[in-house]
Formats: C-alpha cells, sequence, structure tokens
C-alpha cells in the first residue's frame, strides 16, 4: 500500500463528513460550556442559558448574512468560471501546455492568480483548466502526468484567503464588523478596536504582496521541475462540461435571452459598482472591497459574460449545487460562536493562546492552529466566526498587530485545503481523479505553502 492510500484510509478512519464533524464539535462545545462556561445557577439552569446561547448564535442575524455573502461569492465564482471568456482563456492557456512540466506551470500559475481573485472562480477554473489539458494530450496522444496537472488545478484553495475573496479580510474591512465581533463578550475591548480592517492593511500588505508574489513563482518552477521527472502515460478522456449556450426563442422570452437586455443589466450593475468605488476618498480607494462590493462585481461580470438571462441562470444552476456542502454548516458553527461567546469560553481560550506566546511566536501559534482547525472546520467563514473573536482578544492583549494576526490565520486556513478533501470534491467529479491520485503532489504543495508561509510570518 502506497503513502497516499495510506494517508486516505487514514482521513476515512479519523474524519467523517464535515457536516458530522459541524454537529460533534456542536456537542464538544455544548459540554464545555456547560461545564466550564460563566453560567450561574442549578444544572438545569445552566442547561438552559448554554441551549439559549446556541440558539442566539444559530440564528444569529449579522452572521447570516456573512454566510450568505460567502455562499454567493462562491456561486457566482463559479458562474463566471462556466462563461465563453473563461473558456476562450483556457483555450489560450492551452497553448503553453505542451508536456507535463509546462502544463503544471502553467496550470498552477493561472488557477492561482484566478483563485487570489475569487475562491469559487479559482476551483472551478483550476478544474476545468486540468480537464482540458488532460482533454487536449487526450486527444493528441500524448503521454501526461494528470494526477500532478490536477493537483495543480487545486492549488488556487491555497491562497485564496489571502485574496480578494478571503473570508476574514473581507469581513474586517467592512465598517464596524470587528466591534460587533466582540461586542457580546468584550465590549470595553470592542471600544478600542477600529472601525475597520482594510484591504491596504491585509491583502496589500507587503507581506502578504511578498509571500503571494513567493508562491507565484516558487509552486510553478517546482511543479516544472517535478513534472520533467515524473511517469506519465497518455490519459483516456471524453469532453467535459462547455460554456452555457444560447437557445434562440420567441415572444416573451426573447427577454430571457436577448443578449442586449443582459449586457444593458449587467451595465448597470457594474456602473454601479463603479460608482461605489469612484465614491471612496482617493487615500481609501481599498475600503470599497467588502463581500457586497466584491459579489456586485462578480455579480455585474455574470452578466456580461454570460450576456443574457438564460444562460446566466443556466450557469447558476449548475454553481449552486456547490453551496450544498456549506449551507447547513454555517449556523451550526454560528451556534458554536455563539456559546463559546456567551460562556466565557472566548477569554479562556484567548488567554491560553496568551501564556505559551509573545509578540514573535504569536502570529505563528495562529497559523498553526487555524490549519488545524481547517481540518474540521473546512470552511473560510466559519472558522472565522469560531476562532476570530479568540485571535482578536489574544492578538490585542499581547499588543500585537491585528492585521497580521488575522493574515496568520488565512495562511493557516487555506495550506492546510492541500490535505482536506472537502474542497477538493468539485475538481475531482471534473477531472474524473480520485482524491489518492493528487494526495502526493498536494502534499507538496503543502510543504512548499508551510515554508513561504512561516518565512513570511518571521521576517515581517
Amino acid at each position: 500500500m502506497t503513502f497516499s492510500d495510506r494517508f486516505i484510509n487514514v482521513v476515512k478512519a479519523v474524519l467523517p463528513a464535515p457536516f458530522t464533524i459541524a454537529v460533534i464539535l456542536t456537542v464538544f462545545t455544548w459540554c464545555l460550556a456547560f461545564f466550564l462556561g460563566n453560567f450561574e445557577g442549578n444544572l438545569l439552569q445552566r442547561f438552559v442559558a448554554v441551549a439559549n446561547s446556541w440558539e442566539s448564535g444559530l440564528w444569529n442575524n449579522g452572521l447570516l448574512v456573512f454566510a450568505m455573502q460567502m455562499m454567493l461569492m462562491l456561486v457566482l465564482g463559479h458562474v463566471l468560471a462556466l462563461s465563453k471568456p473563461i473558456d476562450k482563456v483556457i483555450q489560450k492557456a492551452l497553448f503553453y501546455c505542451k508536456d507535463t512540466a509546462s502544463s503544471a506551470a502553467t496550470v498552477v500559475f493561472l488557477t492561482m492568480a484566478v483563485g487570489l481573485f475569487n475562491w469559487g472562480l479559482g476551483l472551478i477554473f483550476g478544474a476545468i483548466f486540468a480537464r482540458k489539458v488532460g482533454e487536449k494530450f487526450s486527444r493528441l496522444e500524448l503521454p501526461l502526468n494528470y494526477p500532478l496537472i490536477g493537483a495543480a488545478g487545486y492549488s488556487g484553495m491555497m491562497v485564496w484567503h489571502g485574496g480578494l475573496s478571503g473570508s476574514s479580510l473581507t469581513k474586517v474591512a467592512e465598517t464596524g464588523h470587528l466591534k460587533k465581533l466582540v461586542a457580546d463578550f468584550n465590549p470595553d475591548l470592542a471600544v478600542l478596536l477600529p472601525n475597520q480592517i482594510t484591504f491596504a492593511e491585509t491583502v496589500f500588505s507587503p507581506m502578504n504582496i511578498v509571500i503571494s508574489a513567493a508562491l507565484l513563482v516558487i509552486l510553478p518552477l517546482a511543479l516544472y521541475r517535478l513534472g520533467k521527472n515524473s511517469t506519465s502515460v497518455i490519459p483516456t478522456l471524453n469532453s467535459v462540461e462547455k460554456p452555457i449556450e444560447e437557445i434562440i426563442s420567441s415572444g416573451a422570452e426573447r427577454l430571457d435571452y436577448s443578449k442586449w437586455v443582459g449586457i444593458a443589466f449587467g451595465l448597470i450593475v457594474l456602473l454601479v459598482a463603479m460608482l461605489k468605488l469612484l465614491n471612496q476618498n482617493s487615500g481609501q480607494l481599498l475600503s470599497f472591497f467588502t463581500a457586497n462590493n466584491i459579489n456586485l462585481l462578480l455579480l455585474s461580470l455574470g452578466l456580461l459574460f454570460h450576456q443574457s438571462f438564460s444562460a446566466f441562470l443556466k450557469a447558476l444552476e449548475s454553481a449552486v449545487g456547490g453551496v450544498s456542502g456549506i449551507l447547513i454548516q454555517f449556523p451550526l458553527y454560528f451556534g458554536i460562536m455563539g456559546m463559546m461567546k456567551s460562556s466565557g469560553l472566548v477569554d479562556v481560550f484567548s488567554q491560553g493562546m496568551v501564556g505559551i506566546s509573545n509578540e514573535t511566536t504569536y502570529p505563528i501559534f495562529t497559523f498553526i492552529s487555524a490549519g488545524i482547525v481547517n481540518i474540521f472546520v473546512p470552511s473560510g467563514g466559519g472558522q472565522w466566526a469560531i476562532q476570530g473573536p479568540i485571535i482578536v482578544q489574544a492578538a490585542s492583549d499581547l499588543g500585537v498587530s491585528l492585521s497580521k494576526s488575522i493574515m496568520a490565520l488565512a495562511y493557516g486556513d487555506q495550506l492546510t485545503n492541500m490535505l482536506q478533501p472537502f474542497w477538493a470534491l468539485p475538481l475531482l467529479g471534473i477531472t474524473g481523479l480520485k482524491a489518492k491520485e493528487i494526495l502526493p503532489y498536494t502534499l507538496l504543495l503543502f510543504a512548499l505553502g508551510s515554508i513561504i508561509f512561516l518565512i513570511g510570518l518571521l521576517v515581517f
């Protein structure tokens, strides 16, 4: 049995489905809150208090808005990936895919670049691109290490949280989010927190720019070298899903299929987004990049790229299934957050982090802990809901930069996606590959990424 086979068997033995994990974590947190929380009264009163805190978190209006924002990012990104302009980009990029080495380097570079723009787009773009490479080599009867190409197509999930659609980064860019995040358990700290942390301090910070640039250079070079020395065979693949095609109709349905109507509405939405951008003060343009505004841009681009409402809706129908795995998980994570806040567990965990950390080591511990948590909570948004308050509290207590601490969480969350099979499922479905086939190469990406992220956190 190979190492990858053993690893997959361990994962299957240890990790149930993500929803099951969310339920287990809920029960575990419930027990912690019941026995260790600062609730008063007898056993029944404590039980009722924990139940109320769970339910208040479960249906928290602000957090449910957050869940919708994150799901829209995934869905709208997927919609973009199914458009004709994106297909044309892939077709042009195929010119540079001449063997396994050049294909791996091209796929990993473009997938990461797209993933930095939007995680949903990057996930599906990488999967479709990898599949198209396989189809090309199958058609030409040329040898290819197809699993390596599949791993390269998954690489966008290792950079996404440091990009424009990062869950925690888009939320802290919203005015008042940080204050609301901690107001329930530490109102004194909430007063001291900034109204927002813009992309200038996170996505476009010198640290993140250098780290992202290093990933965009080192990983393609590494996979190119690996591709030169890997074993290749001729893949056998048929054509995969194609961009949404138009259907000519008549009568009132012409509005649905009209390119002019679709483009006109797309331009209107884009104009609204641009007006919001231009309305920002010259020194605060990066304040524009919030979850709502990014989704507005994605919606406008989706409409423009698909041109008609019918094509857009067909793509939407294909994309919406991608959120099924996280749709019900979000409220469970919010319930966990509610119990942690009301019980005082946030303070307990943050003080534990403070006790073993200093200004230098805290970002490293945050990075490692975020990577571990991501194994069990694969949703970046869900992870921010659970771990965000702890990080903010601990960083404030230690006097560590909040933006750097949040970036450390983002790096840890995205890195262990290379070990977590949850987000690989769409790629595996599109490429026809198995998890054990891409795992040896995603482990390499994980190792290289770990080195780059750790060096970046220590240097800056």
